[in-house]
């Protein structure tokens, strides 16, 4: 039973709070590729399909499937996830490898992303070849995708480490070999929103091809420089969801997702199963969000302060920026430590009982020795508290 009104911000409302960027954006999620790369991570073939059927139902454009080299099992699941005909584009990672491509094309996927790293770190401790050579490796299998009708993004691995004349010199090869996408790979997570912006807008001068970005959260900033990116121009962004990923992660899909819509007006996205589509990656991969995760955190719309609790009972866009019904969330008021009378009373009554006064005080009694003794107050628990106080079973 809720009493309170759902007097919060709609999405019109929204709308006119936006700043002005490009509208010409889509998301990549990589959460089935990347995200699996988390340690200790490994999603099953069923949930490997069901994580892509709620990207699809939140209207996910590319649904980066897996590494078809990494096992038979894997090239098995992509091929399976392809074959379900969603709207969402099936993509692939590739090695600059024809071998790779070919284990794409068994796949059945719309596009493959075919990555390289050209920085001097890595040329020299994980290729131990030219730059050159890598370059013409890439180029080459570039080629052999397009030519068998593949979709290919052009990856640059560590590419916010890379030289940026070098950098715009291989994305200006791959465009000459007619890539559909150059992708900017901030592989450990250097970048941030000022950077980000400025190298986004730097190659965007020379290259014509659509510009993805794909961001680690090293530095606690993948969703910022992620906005930042396409502020600046870039069509393609990557998330994951929860932000989960190798190390610190990626961009989250819910903070990308809602920030869009937020800060920039951008309102293609079925978010009301963002809520579900977490909670899913979480039993699936074993790794539970912060109670503070903005958006899906179980404290994301939670109210203990006394003041806050009693401005949302009035009107909830007083500590609420969006309802939580637009996440498929809920509110939850809690009693706590900083509840006072009048705030408690408006928590009862949320919950729909009526309390006299003395009753009112035996229950903050029980509340605050509860929270001194850090035991905490869920809802179901301050019902039962409640019953208690008024006899009832």
């Amino acid at each position: 039973m809720n009493k309170i009104g759902n007097d919060t911000y709609s999405r019109n409302e929204l709308m006119a709070l936006v700043s002005s960027v490009p509208k010409d954006v889509e998301i990549c999620d990589v959460t089935l590729r990347d995200g699996e790369q988390t340690p200790g991570v490994v999603f099953t073939k069923h949930e490997k399909i069901n994580l892509a059927q709620e990207l699809e139902n939140i209207g996910v454009e590319i649904i980066e499937a897996g590494f078809p080299v990494v096992s038979e099992a894997e090239k098995d699941t992509i091929k399976s996830i392809s074959g379900m005909g969603l709207n969402a584009r099936i993509c692939c990672l590739s090695r600059a490898l024809i071998s790779d491509v070919e284990s794409a094309l068994e796949c059945d996927v719309d596009m493959v992303s075919i990555f390289i790293a050209i920085s001097d770190l890595h040329l020299k401790h994980k290729y131990r070849r030219t730059r050159e050579e890598m370059i013409q490796c890439a180029m080459n299998t570039i080629e052999y995708a397009k030519d068998h009708g593949l979709a290919v993004r052009f990856a640059a691995e560590d590419a916010t480490r890379t030289d940026i004349e070098i950098l715009k010199s291989a994305f200006s090869s791959a465009e000459e070999y007619g890539v559909d996408y150059v992708s900017i790979a901030d592989t450990i997570g250097i970048l941030n929103p000022t950077t980000s912006y400025n190298i986004v807008s730097s190659i965007k001068q020379e290259i014509k091809t659509p510009i993805c970005i794909h961001c680690h959260n090293d530095l606690g900033l993948a969703t910022a420089n992620t906005l930042s990116a396409a502020e600046a121009g870039a069509k393609q962004l990557h998330t994951t969801v929860n932000g989960i990923g190798e190390r610190a992660g990626n961009a989250a899909l819910e903070e990308v997702l809602i920030s869009l819509m937020v800060q920039y007006g951008i309102d293609q996205y079925n978010t009301e199963n963002i809520t579900k589509l977490s909670a899913m990656v979480q039993e699936y991969s074993n790794v539970y969000t912060a109670p503070n995760k903005a958006i899906v955190g179980k404290n994301a719309f939670s109210h203990e302060s006394g003041i806050h609790v009693m401005a949302i009972l009035e009107n909830p866009k007083t500590y609420e920026l969006f309802s939580p019904e637009l996440v498929g969330g809920k509110r939850n008021l809690i009693a706590g430590k900083h509840t006072g009378m009048k705030a408690l009373k408006g928590i009862v009554a949320d919950i729909g009982y009526t309390l006299t006064d003395q009753e009112l005080n035996a229950l903050i009694e029980k509340v605050k020795n509860c929270t001194e003794a850090k035991k905490g107050i869920s809802r179901n628990r301050l019902e039962n508290i409640i019953k208690g106080i008024k006899g009832e079973k």
